[in-house]
């Protein structure tokens, strides 16, 4: 059956319009497509009203029909300013919209100059967020303005230049004023509350929040007084309090939440005032720590809201039909058919408070507050999340935000309350209001979930219901606040490797980079380092980062490198250029970031940074790089060998991660001879030395492989032994933990003393032409001597025998896997290089036959990323025939002839296998 739905209204010239009914309307076209723009005109208005405020201002430069639905004023009761920038021009704008505003919200001291421009006379509310630079001037024009005002909010951040002065305006303009509420003002006299009590009648509702001094006397004569807040204030005179606000005749609500109010005040409070039904006292330390009256429960029938009662309870028992389910009390009083405004307006008021006072603890972050967060502060912000009030729904969203988290710098949450909020349902409803149309709340939801998101059991709880796809889609946002928090949201999830490949199929990377393309013109750090933070630990992912290539996320993040100053987006985008280019066996991601324009003068130059996080990255990103041929040699030519020697002259106190990757770097440059000449000519060989006595793990390990490198070179190795590197090689290659930093720094005093430096020592190498005073004798010794002691660390004496004494192959597979260090499969030595090990086979001296012996073992393992590169230089040399010399000489060490063997089986190992 097809009802005829008849609607009528208003258009221009006051016609009267019917429009078809609604099934008439949506019939399809001779292509089978609905024809949307036959919709009736107020089917059209409630499709309009699900539009954020940007595109309903947009509807006019679609068609002639949208652009006269588009100012209808269903569609502008209420305006939401924060997202945007709206300065004088855009207010003018909006102008002809707003004739019949009732509700703003706005942000800032511009939009607060700029909304007398909306000459929305009929405006009943203001609230106003980030005020901390509205003057009185600004503030008494809006009054004047706006005489039917009834609600004025300002907070919950200080209003630092208002004073009393613009309350009395406000008194004196806006007669019809029910609700007044504050944050942060240095005073509140007398004069500014007498007037308020004579000219606003009907003023219902007063917070003075944060204030450093409050009239006390005057606030008792604002007879209409229900509710009253003085959360935060200090300097209250108690004693004064309780002589005035007593004799209210319809006080109810009394809220003195981070006050010093004493126990006996709140007895006599509750003793003298008839009507005061309701005392908030959240973290009220002269309460909490008097355990006789936290233990007095009985308070005759008033409610006292504070950590150490069950503030569920004392609500649910302002109701006749007490609930057994107390802990549900908001949500069955707004799901109740008969309402009650009186109970209503406390209900509102409760909520309102509740959430103002929580975000407050919880921005402090005071101790000895788990158990209340635990047992009910958790619930009690879920709660408050599903408040009809949009400002306590985003202040609650927010407190769970900022609840969980106990160390900013390291983005520390607390597990126990991140958990308790995945426990009682709180991901679900995050990820609902983070579906909403409205965008402020859209933003504090993003946040909450990125927050908790740190913690891997809700990061998981987040994917499973969906949270990916959501924030995905909210990083596309127009509003930057939105983009920025779902961004932080994805840079969370990434974290996780099992979430990393539903980012990437959710369109998560594509919507990062388009952040990048997006804000990095206008100046949005925050939005970029949170894009650039997740890219790059979705860069850290093979597949992923070959999607962040394919989208243009190298070129954006380069741009970020070269062009941004901020350290903490410059510090993310070094990582993920650096991460990019860490696979470069399985992808071309390392040489596309090379290629890229600037790229590396822009990592070089970062080097050079001040900020500790950001030269990190960038040494971390030109260390990838340099694995590249091409991209070493443009390192090179950008500076990055001053740069890096001077960086790592200038890190020796420094993180270990810095150390790490300044030294890394160094040791990529220097796989190029030419590389490593420049880098001992620059002066890096002193640093690096230094670097080597690190306590550090990971630092031992690349300072000995850049003096690994360096030492090829025999200027190098005896500017090492110059600089007094070889007691430093020598603790090395005994003391490490590292097996690899022992290895390498073996490999670096066999290379010293080979017998090849010994012409350069006749001349020396230092600048000023005058060689230092250098014992070489005595350096070899202890060189030879540590080398030895590293080669036995790996011997084992019965394996040796038993392989000694038998052709079969277990033997020698049980050396070589006692030998093994499986850390070195993963190096790549050059033709020189593996041709110098072989003619070290030679050498006179047992101990560098049997190292070398030992670092062809190492390199040619079946299994290691490069062994058969390392093998075909090996069969390049011919050395087949000086490994068989060496396996059968009589006068060599039982190591050096068993290695030797173990070499050549690899040899024919990797033979078998080619020819198959």
């Amino acid at each position: 059956m097809n009802r005829r739905v008849r609607r009528k209204l208003a258009r221009r010239r006051q016609e009267k319009v019917d429009f078809a009914e609604l099934g008439e309307c949506l019939t399809l076209d001779e292509r089978g497509i609905v024809d949307w723009t036959r919709l009736p005109d107020d089917t059209v208005l409630q499709l309009f009203s699900c539009l954020n405020y940007r595109d309903r201002a947009s509807l006019s430069s679609t068609c002639r029909t949208w652009r006269t639905l588009g100012v209808s004023p269903s569609l502008w009761q209420v305006l939401d300013l924060r997202p945007h920038k709206c300065d004088s021009d855009a207010a003018v704008a909006l102008a002809p919209r707003c004739r019949n505003l009732q509700k703003l919200r706005f942000r800032g001291a511009e939009s607060a100059d700029a909304i007398i421009q909306l000459q929305a006379k009929s405006l009943c509310e203001i609230s106003g967020d980030y005020c901390r630079k509205i003057t009185d001037a600004t503030l008494s024009v809006i009054a004047a303005r706006h005489e039917s005002l009834e609600s004025l909010q300002l907070g919950p951040d200080f209003c630092e230049r208002i004073s009393s002065d613009a309350i009395k305006a406000i008194a004196i303009c806006c007669p019809q004023l029910r609700r007044l509420r504050l944050s942060g003002i240095r005073e509140v006299d007398g004069d500014a509350i007498n007037a308020l009590a004579r000219h606003c009648r009907n003023l219902m509702d007063i917070g003075l929040i944060d204030c450093l001094n409050v009239d006390e006397l005057a606030l008792g004569n604002v007879l209409s007084l229900r509710f009253l807040s003085v959360a935060g204030t200090t300097n209250m005179k108690w004693s004064l309090a309780l002589q005035n606000w007593s004799k209210l005749p319809n006080l109810m609500g009394l809220d003195v939440s981070r006050t010093d109010i004493i126990p006996n005040a709140v007895l006599r409070l509750f003793s003298s005032s008839p009507c005061l039904k309701i005392l908030c006292a959240l973290y009220c330390p002269a309460l909490e720590q008097d355990a006789n009256f936290v233990s007095n429960n009985n308070h005759k029938g008033k409610l006292l809201l504070s950590f150490f009662t069950d503030i569920f309870k004392e609500v649910a028992s302002l109701f006749a039909d007490t609930t057994n389910k107390e802990r549900n009390v908001f949500m069955e009083w707004r799901n109740l058919k008969t309402k009650d405004r009186k109970m209503d307006d406390v209900m509102n008021w409760l909520e309102w408070i509740l959430s103002h006072s929580l975000l407050r603890i919880a921005e402090s972050n005071p101790q000895g507050l788990d158990n209340f967060w635990l047992s009910q502060g958790a619930y009690l912000l879920l709660s408050l999340m599903r408040s009809a009030q949009e400002e306590v729904q985003e202040r609650a969203a927010t407190g769970l935000a900022t609840f969980v988290v106990i160390d900013d710098e390291n983005a520390s949450i607390h597990s126990g309350r991140a958990e308790a909020v995945m426990r009682d349902g709180g991901i679900g409803l995050l990820l609902n209001l983070a579906r909403s149309w409205r965008e402020g709340l859209q933003t504090e939801a993003a946040k909450a979930i990125a927050n908790l998101s740190v913690n891997a059991n809700v990061a998981k709880a987040v994917a499973e219901e969906g949270g990916i796809s959501i924030l995905a889609n909210l990083a596309r946002s127009m509003n930057r606040l939105v983009a920025e928090e779902a961004a932080g949201g994805l840079w969370n999830l990434s974290v996780g490797e099992e979430h990393k490949a539903a980012i990437a199929e959710a369109g998560g990377v594509k919507a990062l980079v388009d952040l990048i393309f997006k804000w990095s013109v206008t100046g949005g750090e925050g939005v970029l380092e949170r894009a650039a933070g997740a890219l790059a630990n979705l860069a850290a992912d093979d597949k992923c980062s070959m999607e962040v290539a394919t989208v243009g996320g190298v070129h954006a993040l380069v741009k970020l490198a070269q062009n941004c100053k901020s350290e903490g987006v410059q510090e993310q985008a070094a990582r993920a250029l650096a991460n990019l280019a860490a696979h470069g066996d399985s992808n071309s991601n390392n040489a596309a970031v090379g290629q890229e324009a600037g790229a590396l003068e822009a990592l070089v130059q970062l080097t050079r940074s001040p900020h500790d996080g950001v030269r990190q990255e960038a040494a971390g990103a030109l260390w990838n790089l340099s694995f590249d041929d091409r991209n070493r040699e443009a390192i090179a030519a950008a500076g990055g060998v001053e740069a890096l020697v001077a960086l790592a002259h200038s890190c020796a106190n420094a993180s270990p991660g810095l150390q790490e990757r300044a030294a890394g770097a160094l040791w990529g440059l220097s796989v190029s001879e030419a590389n490593s000449i420049a880098i001992g000519r620059e002066g890096g060989v002193a640093p690096l030395i230094a670097l080597a006595r690190s306590d550090a793990e990971d630092v031992h390990e690349t300072a000995a492989g850049a003096l690994w490198n360096l030492a090829f070179n025999p200027g190098n190795a005896f500017r090492i032994v110059e600089e007094g590197g070889v007691p430093a090689l020598v603790h090395l290659c005994s003391s490490s933990v590292s097996k690899m930093a022992r290895f390498m720094a073996a490999l670096a005093l066999s290379y010293m003393f080979d017998g090849r430096m010994d012409e350069v020592a006749l001349v020396g190498t230092s600048s000023d032409s005058t060689s230092k005073s250098v014992n070489l004798d005595g350096a070899r010794r202890m060189a030879l001597k540590n080398i030895e002691a590293f080669i036995l660390a790996f011997s084992d004496p019965q394996a040796f025998s038993a392989a000694a004494a038998s052709s079969a192959p277990a033997p020698l597979t049980q050396v070589t896997e006692s030998a093994r260090i499986h850390e070195a499969g993963h190096l790549r030595c050059s033709g020189a290089e593996i041709g110098r090990f072989v003619t070290m086979l030679r050498n006179s001296s047992s101990i560098l036959k049997a190292c070398a012996a030992f670092a062809l073992l190492q390199f040619t393992i079946p299994g290691g990323r490069h062994a058969q590169h390392h093998v075909r230089l090996l069969q390049n040399t011919g050395a087949s025939r000086i490994l068989r010399a060496a396996a059968a000489a009589a006068s060599a060490p039982i190591e050096a002839k068993i290695f030797a063997r173990i070499v050549l089986r690899n040899l024919e190992h990797h033979h078998i296998e080619s020819s198959n």
